[in-house]
């Protein structure tokens, strides 16, 4: 469901460059000047264009548009999964887009944690395994254990063993929550976290996620269309021909 002005009450434009909300807090994620452009020749589609973003730590950041306005592009490039065109991206302080694949991997591995609309989970490994990989892959001191305490803190201590075939959509989407969450990272990036469930397991997993992202203090970027979702934001950025407008609350 797209989100509408009426619903937004009182929306205003404003310039998303900075925000005043938390002028004490430090920045997380900078992106100056950002554009990203596919083609080339005559058929060159610009989805990006010279965009500003900056978001500061333990702010809650919502970004709406309608399909195909490049939602899922601009949280990809922040989360350095795809590379700007032109413009930069700085991970607290640190250069981000600039560096090659295997730094931003390293990188996102350090600071990041993601939850996806399809869950993005390996059907050949538990619950337990599918959150303990991650960590592991990063060297993690304790992958089992904290693999262990992340499932239970979702309610899934139950589940551990069960492979993704055997799990509702619901709970495959709280072992994605478990996975994002496990490690502590500073930033969570999530794209569509509920498109994929009913109303009921929606409700729920947007009640976990902020849970858990209060718990930890952790950034949270999301891409949706759920009004419910965005809502629950310190921010709603709206992304329409390649820029950004903010969404005030009355």
């Amino acid at each position: 469901m797209l989100l509408s002005s009426a619903e937004i009450n009182a929306p205003k434009q404003t310039n998303t460059h900075s925000s005043s909300q938390h002028p004490t807090r430090e920045t997380v994620i900078l992106a100056t000047n950002l554009s990203k452009s596919v083609g080339s020749g005559e058929h060159i589609l610009q989805i990006l264009q010279d965009l500003q973003l900056q978001i500061q730590a333990g702010e809650r950041v919502a970004i709406v548009g309608s399909s195909g306005s490049g939602k899922s592009t601009l949280l990809g490039i922040l989360a350095g999964l795809d590379v700007p065109s032109s413009g930069l991206v700085s991970i607290q302080g640190n250069a981000f887009s600039t560096l090659d694949e295997d730094a931003r991997a390293a990188m996102r591995g350090q600071y990041m944690g993601f939850v996806f609309q399809s869950f993005q989970l390996l059907p050949t490994m538990t619950a337990l395994e599918n959150v303990m990989i991650p960590m592991q892959l990063n060297g993690h001191p304790t992958p089992l254990q904290t693999a262990q305490e992340s499932l239970a803190k979702v309610g899934l201590a139950e589940r551990m063993q069960h492979y993704p075939k055997q799990l509702s959509g619901g709970e495959q989407q709280r072992v994605a929550i478990a996975r994002a969450f496990a490690a502590k990272p500073a930033v969570l990036f999530a794209d569509e976290p509920t498109g994929n469930l009913d109303t009921a397991n929606g409700e729920k997993i947007i009640e976990l996620l902020f849970k858990l992202n209060q718990e930890n203090s952790t950034t949270l970027v999301l891409v949706t269309h759920d009004v419910r979702l965005a809502q629950r934001c310190d921010r709603v950025l709206t992304l329409q021909d390649g820029q950004l407008s903010e969404q005030a609350y009355a």
